[in-house]
């Protein structure tokens, strides 16, 4: 029983202070601009994710624009979309290295099981280029990666 309350408190801490989830890899702001609002109009992107390659890879929108990136893995295996820098994509590989099956739970990154869909509603505020990768293990270093450069 005592197990089970720490493991409780444990987890609401993680849900009440998420910059400290994911080995202090949460944000309290992120690179990449910002979590979009469902009541405003998005375009839509539709990425096909299959092994170790995204459909389309390079993408371009404007500054200020909502994107409703569609997530389709049409794979054989789990495969992410993380949207962040380089450098930040490459920090967090480095811990999914040590914990290949973590699960994000961040508004910038989704993993997907195969033969699933789901959505990712991003606003570009911030202009510069940007990724998005797979950070499954290796999936990363065999070249699943893709660009958005917001101008």
């Amino acid at each position: 029983m005592k197990k089970t309350i720490k493991l409780v408190l444990a987890l609401a801490a993680l849900s009440i202070a998420p910059s400290r989830a994911h080995e202090n890899h949460g944000h309290e702001s992120f690179s990449a601009g910002e979590p979009g609002d469902p009541k405003k109009p998005a375009r839509i992107i539709e990425i096909a994710m299959s092994e170790m390659n995204y459909e389309p890879s390079r993408i371009e929108v404007k500054r200020g624009e909502q994107i409703r990136f569609v997530l389709r893995n049409v794979g054989k295996e789990d495969h992410e979309f993380l949207l962040a820098t380089t450098k930040e994509n490459l920090a967090h590989a480095e811990v999914m290295k040590k914990h290949p099956h973590m699960e994000h739970d961040e508004p910038n990154g989704v993993r997907l099981a195969p033969n699933k869909t789901t959505e990712v509603l991003w606003k570009f505020s911030k202009a510069g280029t940007f990724e998005f990768s797979c950070l499954i293990p290796d999936h990363r270093d065999y070249g699943m990666v893709g660009r958005v450069t917001v101008k």
